[in-house]
This record gives structure tokens, C-alpha cells and sequence, in this order.
């Protein structure tokens, strides 16, 4: 956000004293002085060499003199009128650029407590490299800047850290191939949907299936509910927190799968041993089909030619994610003001198609031009008054800007879903013949990697028998009758 800072200068005070009148200094008379330079000394015929000077010359000094004292006064009272007209300027240009922020700009929030915490986040963010950094770390940087960050990173990487530790150990002692990426992901996925026996060390402790959180899943009166942090804590979450965490005991596990989105929600992607896409749904613990995403009827075809829904994320569309994440925990917490464009910004530098960075925007500016229009007492919302906008080239200016975003948002192939539409249609996917797909496509993709186990099985065993021939003595048979 600009900042205008009013600069004061100072300039030193000049005093000056009356003036007195001078004398005038006549010239003097020859016969007043006796001409000691026409004397001589010893020699009477030798003329003096020293001349005499002007009878004016006293009086044309002291003139020169005071005509340059006043030359002098005058150029400094020359100057000095320049610099306090100087000094009225430059305040009235401040006054104006001050009078033109409270009308055309939001104001600031920076002055909130908490905001600061949200300036380190970007500056954090804003630091790694979009296609090498952590996942973990990003996301807890997000949500510790909502607490003003006062949360302890160690302790929320290890418990990640541990949990990827005991799946491995499990598919292990299942004798399941941890370098599987498809055998890894379904125990990722038993892990959100099933309960599951997990040991740490001698101890076995049953982790309970998350759930979905039916009580306010956008967190419009609880931000705090689209955290990692709460699905932990609490057990249960939304369609934003299941995918994030997913992904980060993937990234532990060295597992690759990718965040996808359709209107209002995201979910996982992965490819499986044959190379076909399987979509994960963790808030009802399904494998989906995009016909089953299709079916909410806001899904446009230009979305789908732009790769805004149904397409996985790459790690640069990722972090631009993460940028919107923060907008969005700014917004719950402080409001709208030009910190959030800054911060949508560098999330549309990353990923130019992004949706939750354009609505951010959007609404942005459209905050922007409501508080300039009240500002000059026009009703936005009234089309005649709205017409004397014109006078004022900025607003209009404004209004441009606001119906260019919403222009960008509807070139993408965006369409606002209302929350009410979002849950019939989540519920929808609950529907027996839904869940009946589901587990066909599970019962496959085990049925394959039981396949592929034993496969892999008998090849190990095969390679150990023919290295055990190999480590047998040899036995040759002799003929007695040839001894």
C-alpha cells in the first residue's frame, strides 16, 4: 500500500536589524591636511613618486558597500519567499493526497493488532521456492498468522512427521511396497476413511476415521474450522483442511498426488499403477467420478478449458492457493483493505487462472469503489445517482476496474454456487449408487495391488531360489569303475 508521508522542512530564521542611516563622508580639504609627499628629504631636486588618491573615493566605498548589503538582503528575502512557497505547496499537495486517499482509497488496517503477523506470513511465503518448498510449512505459516504466530511449528511438523512414519510402518508389516505410489495413496485414503491400528513403538492406538463437519463448513462464524490444526484437534473437517492434510502426509511419504477443485470445493487426484486418474473424495470418503462433479451444474465448459476445475494443481498453482488462504484468513479477521490485492496478486503471478484470487480481488474492488461513492454522497447501488460518478474520473475509473474483475471471473467460466446448492449437492454424492461405484473402484485397485504383491512376491522368491542354487556346493557323479 502507498504511503504518504508529509515531510516538514525546516529552515533556519534570519533576523535582521534596523538598518542606521550613514553619513556622508565629504571630501577633504586640501588646504586641511599639510602635503607631507611633496617634501624632500635630502634631495630637493627628486619629485615624490606616490600618488594622491581621489578626494571621492572614501565616499564611492562606502556606497559600493552598501549596495551590496542591500543585493545580499534582497536575495535572501528572494530565497526565503521561494522556500515558504515551497512549504505551502508542498502541503497543499500533501491536504489534497491526503483528501484524495480518504475518498478514493480503503483505509488502512495496518494499525489492527494482529496485522503484522499477517505482513511476516506474506513476506514468508513470498521467500520460497514455488517449485520446492513444503507444504506443511506454507499451510502452517497460513494458519498461525490467524493467531498472530504464536504457533509452535515443530511440534505441528512432527505429529505430521509420525503419522507418515506409522502408515509406512504398517504397509510394511501388511508386506505392502512402500515405493508403490498407487499402494500409497489407498493407505492414505484407508487412513481418512476407515479406522485404522497404528503403532508407535510397542503401542497400538486406533486412529478414527475423519468426518465431515456439518457445522459451518466455510467457517463464516469460525475461520479457525478450515484449519489443519482443528481437523487434528477435533477429528473432523471440511473439503479445504481433508486435501491439505492429505497431501502433506503425502509429501512425507513421498507420495505424489495433487489438490483439484470444482465450484466451492477441492478434493485429490492420483494415477494409478495403469495410469488412469482416480479422484478421492475425503469429505465422504469415496472414490468420485468427474460425473459425479459434473452434476452440480456449475461447471461451465470454459472452466474446463481454462484447467480451473477438475485438473490437477501443479506445485506452482499450489502456493497461489496458499497466497488466497491468507487473503481469505485476513479478510475473516480485519477486513478489506490494499493489503489483500497485494497478497492476491502475487497468487495471480503464480497461477493467472486462479478463481479464489479473482473473487478476492473482485471484492476488493468492489469495497474500493462503495467507499469512494459514499464518499462523495452517490448511492452505488442507485443507477441515477450512480450516473454523477462522471464528474469524478477516478470513480469512474474504479467502476471499470471492479467490472473488469467480475468480466475476468466470467472469462474463466466461473459461476457463483450458493452454499445451500453446495450441500444438497454433497449430499448427492452420498447416494447409495455413488457409494456402490466407490467400492467397486476400491475392490479394483485392491484386487490390482494384491495382484501386483504377489507378482512381486514370487519374483523375489524366484531370484532367491536361483541365488541359493547358486550358493550350493556342486555334486558330480563318478563311475567306481573308473577309479
Amino acid at each position: 500500500m502507498t504511503k504518504f508521508l508529509l515531510v516538514i522542512l525546516c529552515f533556519p530564521s534570519f533576523i535582521f536589524g534596523q538598518i542606521p542611516n550613514l553619513p556622508d563622508i565629504k571630501s577633504p580639504s586640501p588646504s586641511g591636511f599639510q602635503n607631507y609627499s611633496q617634501q624632500n628629504f635630502g634631495n630637493p631636486n627628486v619629485k615624490s613618486n606616490v600618488p594622491t588618491p581621489p578626494s571621492n573615493y572614501l565616499a564611492r566605498s562606502a556606497s559600493q558597500i552598501e549596495a551590496q548589503n542591500r543585493k545580499s538582503m534582497l536575495e535572501d528575502f528572494r530565497r526565503i519567499e521561494q522556500e515558504e512557497k515551497q512549504n505551502r505547496e508542498l502541503e497543499k499537495e500533501t491536504r489534497e493526497i491526503q483528501e484524495f486517499n480518504a475518498v478514493y482509497s480503503l483505509p488502512s488496517l495496518a494499525g489492527k493488532e494482529g496485522t503484522k503477523a499477517y505482513y511476516d506470513a506474506f513476506n514468508k511465503l513470498s521467500a520460497m521456492d514455488a517449485e520446492n518448498y513444503s507444504l506443511t510449512e506454507a499451510n502452517f505459516i497460513v494458519e498461525s498468522a490467524f493467531y498472530g504466530n504464536k504457533q509452535d511449528f515443530s511440534q505441528f511438523k512432527s505429529g505430521i512427521e509420525k503419522t507418515a512414519r506409522q502408515l509406512l510402518q504398517k504397509m510394511k508389516a501388511e508386506k505392502l511396497d512402500t515405493e508403490d505410489n498407487t499402494a500409497k495413496n489407498i493407505a492414505l485414503f484407508k487412513y481418512f476413511s476407515q479406522d485404522t491400528k497404528l503403532k508407535n513403538g510397542s503401542t497400538v492406538t486406533t486412529h478414527k476415521a475423519y468426518k465431515y463437519d456439518f457445522n459451518d463448513p466455510f467457517g463464516s462464524k469460525d475461520y479457525s474450522k478450515m484449519f489443519v490444526s482443528k481437523l487434528l484437534k477435533t477429528g473432523s473437517g471440511q473439503c479445504h483442511s481433508m486435501p491439505l492434510l492429505y497431501l502433506m502426509l503425502a509429501e512425507q511419504m513421498n507420495t505424489e498426488a495433487y489438490l483439484a477443485l470444482a465450484p466451492n470445493h477441492s478434493y485429490i487426484r492420483f494415477s494409478d499403477d495403469d495410469g488412469e486418474w482416480k479422484n478421492i473424495e475425503l469429505t465422504n470418503g469415496m472414490f468420485s467420478l468427474n460425473t459425479y462433479l459434473l452434476e452440480s451444474g456449475y461447471i461451465k465448459s470454459e472452466a474446463l478449458q481454462n484447467k480451473i476445475y477438475l485438473s490437477n494443481l501443479s506445485k506452482k498453482e499450489l502456493l497461489a492457493q496458499v497466497f488466497s488462504d491468507l487473503a481469505s484468513g485476513y479478510i475473516h479477521k480485519f477486513g478489506y483493505d490494499d493489503f489483500v490485492d497485494t497478497v492476491t496478486s502475487k497468487a495471480l503471478e503464480l497461477n493467472p487462472n486462479s478463481t479464489s484470487a479473482y473473487m478476492h480481488k473482485a471484492n476488493t474492488s468492489k469495497m474500493r469503489f462503495e467507499h469512494t461513492a459514499n464518499g462523495l454522497g452517490i448511492n452505488p447501488y442507485d443507477n441515477k445517482d450512480l450516473q454523477r460518478i462522471k464528474n469524478y474520473p477516478f470513480a469512474v475509473a474504479q467502476l471499470r476496474q471492479v467490472n473488469q474483475n467480475v468480466k475476468n471471473l466470467d472469462q474463466l467460466g466461473y459461476e457463483y454456487m450458493p452454499p445451500e446448492i453446495y450441500e444438497g449437492w454433497l449430499s448427492s454424492m452420498r447416494k447409495e449408487e455413488n457409494r456402490q461405484q466407490s467400492e467397486a473402484i476400491a475392490q479394483k485397485l485392491k484386487e490390482a495391488n494384491d495382484l501386483k504383491r504377489k507378482q512381486q512376491e514370487a519374483l523375489k522368491k524366484a531370484q532367491e531360489q536361483k541365488q541359493k542354487s547358486k550358493d550350493d556346493p556342486a555334486y558330480f557323479k563318478i563311475d567306481p569303475s573308473k577309479l
